[in-house]
């Protein structure tokens, strides 16, 4: 199910639209009817191949993975987020998102975010969404911070460095 908020459409990925976007831009331009600019991800081509596959094992998964967000006013795809899985057995998602950077400073980011976050509280089993950034402030942890989220965390990557993990709970 699309998710409408001011600004956006955020159109959560099938199969179909992830095999056009690992095909390449001008290939998922086509398959969505939007205009698609170079370096609109910066998770890159493995986690839309991850989505895919996780996609492709169940039809529980869908609408619990990836999400592209279309800017109505240029019709344009403009980065992606979306979830890591649908709810676990105690009722946590988490909660991931990127904006492209000619459309950072707008409130983009926080729109986005609460979009998906309004999306999963829908789903009755979601009781707490998480969310992880790199252990210092930036602009990631402002979004999370406007959206009600708190810092819960801080944990020692051994790939990433600092990592600080944030909670919201439903109310």
């Amino acid at each position: 199910m699309t998710i409408e908020t001011k600004n956006l459409k955020l159109i959560p990925c099938d199969t179909e639209i992830l095999k056009a976007a690992i095909q390449g831009n001008e290939i998922l331009a086509k398959k969505m009817d939007v205009t698609v600019q170079d370096n609109w991800t910066e998770f890159g081509e493995s986690a839309l191949k991850y989505s895919l596959d996780k996609l492709s094992e169940s039809e529980e998964e869908k609408n619990w993975w990836t999400y592209f967000p279309i800017h109505k006013q240029d019709n344009k795809l403009i980065g992606s987020g979306g979830y890591k899985g649908k709810p676990n057995i105690a009722g946590t998602v988490e909660l991931g998102y990127e904006i492209s950077a000619e459309y950072r400073n707008r409130g983009l980011a926080t729109e986005m975010a609460e979009g998906l976050i309004n999306n999963a509280f829908r789903d009755d089993r979601v009781k707490i969404i998480i969310a992880h950034t790199l252990g210092k402030h930036n602009p990631s942890t402002k979004v999370l911070q406007k959206c009600g989220f708190e810092k819960v965390e801080e944990i020692n990557d051994p790939d990433e460095g600092l990592i600080w993990k944030w909670e919201l709970e439903r109310r």
